[in-house]
């Protein structure tokens, strides 16, 4: 009897996170890290042991709505609604001022408006799936910056069918009726299931106790929860991360349900590992050694233009220095969902072939060393503390 070939990848997958991450233990660098190497080892660029990396992304895509499913269980509604205006005009500038930043570029190179709006989106959509799971590591969900930037990331979420619709009427495509209805009816829906929730505060599940009272239920009905809030937002053509996030909310408003935490948790992080290292899969190491500088000199200047419009952003809106850098840096990096907005840029011919391959490497590089830079700011600031260099520095601003 010849082995499965899947049984291979996957032994090859846990062996290669296992050695990386006590590798990045070593040298105290977050988990994140090691997913994302393993995916740049394994991928097509490089070892080519995982030849399909479309079937290992959408498992990837279940670790996400599970990480989703996780933080609405931990945030507090309360915390979220305090802070809106932050979160809705902080978003909207930051996607405007990026827009902005790249008409520079596009002056420049002589794009076209449609690109110049492309690449803006791309700019203003940061990473909800490594800036939590960095937040969970540290703790720090809990603090003013981790619900700040949680408010921001989950407004970022909401956005992204916006800027789809946008870029579909700059490339011809007219979105139905039907979608736009489904849309609006799903939106206010959610809209009104997060402000019950929220108003009031502790809610019960019907026949949970009689559903839950061995370890296979709770494992499956744990998961019904998950997924079918996601399955129900996904129909009317809302992000399914979004239901998720709600159904940690409905979770933790809920009576009896600690359980949860213990039941999805080891699943939660086999599928968030797969889901970073189908995203390393997707550096391509030829093309990278193709175009270093042109990569490089974008990454860099993601990390340094991100970071400073965010700061300046949440510093315009009331935050003090520390913490507005620190938020900054934190939604500094190009996020998943900008491989999205990518793809459709490029099959709506916004993109060539190149430009395209140099905006997926530069996310997937983004991700990679975002870590790396939020830990380095972190430093300076201490997590929103008082350091020194930032009193120095912004000392006549006060």
């Amino acid at each position: 009897m010849h082995g499965d070939p899947a049984a291979h990848i996957f032994l090859a997958i846990m062996l290669s996170i296992l050695v990386l991450d006590f590798l990045m233990q070593r040298i105290k660098q977050p988990p994140v890290v090691a997913y994302l190497l393993v995916g740049i080892l394994l991928g097509p660029s490089v070892l080519d042991i995982i030849k399909n990396p479309s079937n290992l992304s959408r498992l990837g895509d279940i670790g996400v709505i599970m990480l989703l499913f996780f933080v609405g269980m931990e945030a507090s509604p309360q915390r979220l609604l305090s802070n809106w205006l932050i979160a809705i005009v902080g978003t909207l500038l930051q996607v405007v001022v990026s827009i902005f930043a790249v008409c520079v570029l596009g002056w420049l190179f002589s794009w076209s408006l449609a690109k110049i709006i492309l690449v803006g989106f791309i700019l203003g959509l940061s990473s909800t799936s490594v800036v939590l799971k960095l937040l969970q590591d540290w703790n720090e969900l809990e603090t003013r910056v981790g619900q700040t930037v949680l408010g921001i990331l989950l407004v970022q979420d909401l956005l992204l069918i916006p800027m789809m619709i946008i870029l579909g009427f700059l490339g011809g495509q007219r979105p139905s009726w039907h979608t736009m209805s489904l849309q609006l009816i799903g939106g206010l829906c959610t809209l009104f299931l997060g402000a019950w929730v929220t108003i009031k505060k502790r809610v019960r599940l019907p026949f949970l106790k009689q559903l839950t009272r061995d370890q296979e239920g709770r494992v499956f009905v744990s998961l019904l929860m998950c997924f079918g809030l996601a399955m129900i937002t996904g129909l009317f053509q809302l992000s399914t991360a979004l239901g998720a996030f709600l159904a940690g909310m409905i979770v933790a408003a809920a009576e009896e349900t600690h359980w949860v935490h213990e039941s999805l948790r080891p699943l939660k992080t086999i599928f968030i590992a797969l889901f970073f290292v189908s995203i390393g899969m997707q550096v391509n190491i030829q093309f990278m050694s193709h175009y270093w500088l042109q990569i490089s000199t974008l990454v860099i200047a993601a990390f340094f233009v991100n970071t400073a419009i965010n700061a300046l952003i949440l510093r315009t809106l009331g935050e003090g220095w520390e913490v507005s850098v620190y938020g900054g840096s934190l939604l500094s990096q190009i996020g998943e969902f900008a491989f999205v907005i990518t793809a459709l840029g490029y099959n709506l011919k916004f993109l060539s072939y190149d430009s395209y391959q140099l905006m997926v490497t530069t996310i997937a590089l983004s991700l990679l060393f975002s870590p790396l830079w939020i830990m380095w700011i972190k430093s300076l600031t201490r997590g929103g503390g008082r350091p020194r260099l930032l009193r120095k520095v912004f000392r006549v601003t006060r």
